[in-house]
C-alpha cells in the first residue's frame, strides 16, 4: 500500500458538479464577471474533460472551478458526450476562436488533438493537460495525478493480495487509445511478470468510459473466463459498473475487484462487501492544481520548463519536472475503515 498523500487530500470536500451536458454554443457554466482577475490577464479558463457526465471529471472540474473562483477568473466546462480519439478537436478549435486564456484538458488520445492544440498555442492560448496526457511537445504542462509506476503498483499490490497471489485476472480499461490507461496497464503487466509468476493476466477489455458498456464487458469477462479470480479496472466509470454487476451476481465475494474509483461511487459496494479496497488520488485536487498551473502560465510565472515553480493556492508550492510534468502526489487506498471519512 502506498503512503497517504496529505497534500492530495486537502480538498476532500469538493462537491460533485450536478450539471447537464454543456455545449459550446449554449450554456457553458461560468463564474466571475470577468476573465481578467487583475484587469490585464486573460483568466478565461475552460475545462475540456474526456467526456461530460462522468463523475470523475465532474469532481476534478469542480476543483478547477474552486481555484478559478479564488483568483477571480472565468470558469467554463465543455466536452463531448462520449470519449473518442478526435472528439475534443472541434472544442479546441472553437475555444481558440473565442480567445480563451487557457484550456485544461484530459486527452482522449496522445496525438489526435495535437494539431488543434498547436493552433491554440500559436494564438496565445495556454494548454494544460491533466489526468491523461498528449505528446509532451504538444502542450504547455501536464498535471500528473501520480507517477504511472505508483498507480500501476498499487493496483497490482491490491489485486494480488486479494486473490492470494495466484490465479487468473483481467483488466477492464477505458478507451483503447487512452494514454494513461495504456501506460498503467503496460507497467502492471511488467510488475506481474517480474513479481507475481502465479498470477496470469488473461484479458484486457475496454468499456470506453461508458457505464453500460463497462457493465456488459464485465459480464462478458466472467462468461469468457470461468476461472477468473479478479478484475482490475483503472477507471472510475469501469470499476463502478463492474461493482454494480458483481453486487447482484453469484460472483459477489468470489471474484475480487479493485482499481481506481471515487468514494461516493464505491461506498455502497465497499459497505456490502463487493469490493474490499480500491485506490485513487483526490480528483478535486487534480483539477484545482491544473487551474492554478494554467494561471501561472498566463501570468508568465512559469513556461513549463523543468525547475519552474509556482504556488497552487491551498495546495502550496509545486515544481515542474521533466517533460513539463507536475506531480500531484501518491495514490491513496480506500477501504471500509476509512471510506466514511471522504465526501467526494
Amino acid at each position: 500500500m502506498l503512503p497517504t498523500s496529505t497534500r492530495s487530500l486537502r480538498i476532500a470536500g469538493v462537491a460533485v458538479l450536478a450539471s447537464a451536458a454543456l455545449l459550446l454554443t449554449g450554456c457553458a457554466a461560468s463564474t466571475g464577471d470577468s476573465g481578467s482577475g487583475d484587469g490585464s490577464k486573460n483568466y478565461q479558463i475552460t475545462f475540456l474533460p474526456k467526456n461530460l457526465g462522468n463523475a470523475y471529471f465532474d469532481t476534478s472540474d469542480a476543483g478547477g472551478e474552486k481555484a478559478i473562483k479564488e483568483f477571480k477568473g472565468t470558469y467554463a466546462e465543455v466536452g463531448p458526450a462520449k470519449a473518442s480519439p478526435d472528439a475534443q478537436v472541434s472544442y479546441i478549435n472553437t475555444l481558440t476562436q473565442k480567445q480563451v486564456g487557457a484550456i485544461v484538458m484530459s486527452a482522449n488520445d496522445q496525438k489526435a488533438p495535437c494539431d488543434a492544440i498547436k493552433q491554440a498555442r500559436d494564438a496565445g492560448v495556454k494548454v494544460v493537460t491533466f489526468d491523461s496526457d498528449t505528446s509532451a511537445d504538444c502542450r504547455d504542462l501536464f498535471i500528473n495525478q501520480a507517477t504511472a509506476e505508483g498507480i500501476a503498483k498499487v493496483q497490482v499490490d491490491l489485486i494480488t493480495k486479494e486473490i492470494g497471489d495466484s490465479g487468473e485476472i483481467a483488466v477492464l480499461s477505458a478507451a483503447a487509445n487512452a494514454t494513461n490507461q495504456n501506460a498503467w496497464i503496460d507497467l502492471m503487466k511488467k510488475d506481474l511478470e517480474a513479481n507475481h509468476p502465479n498470477v496470469k493476466l488473461v484479458d484486457v477489455v475496454y468499456g470506453d468510459d461508458d457505464d453500460q458498456t463497462s457493465f456488459d464487458k464485465t459480464a462478458g469477462l466472467l462468461q469468457s473466463h470461468p476461472n477468473l479470480k479478479g478484475i482490475v479496472s483503472p477507471t472510475t466509470v469501469g470499476i463502478a459498473a463492474a461493482a454494480r454487476y458483481l453486487s447482484t451476481s453469484s460472483f459477489k465475494g468470489q471474484v475480487k475487484l479493485t482499481g481506481l474509483g471515487t468514494p461516493n461511487q464505491m461506498r455502497e459496494y465497499v459497505t456490502d462487501g463487493t469490493v474490499e479496497e480500491f485506490a485513487l488520488w483526490n480528483p478535486g485536487d487534480l483539477g484545482y492544481l491544473a487551474a492554478y498551473a494554467a494561471k501561472a502560465l498566463i501570468d508568465g510565472d512559469i513556461t513549463g520548463k523543468e525547475g519552474d515553480s509556482f504556488k497552487a493556492g491551498d495546495l502550496g508550492e509545486y515544481k515542474v519536472g521533466k517533460d513539463g510534468t507536475v506531480l500531484l502526489g501518491d495514490p491513496f487506498v480506500f477501504n471500509k475503515d476509512n471510506i466514511g471519512d471522504f465526501k467526494f
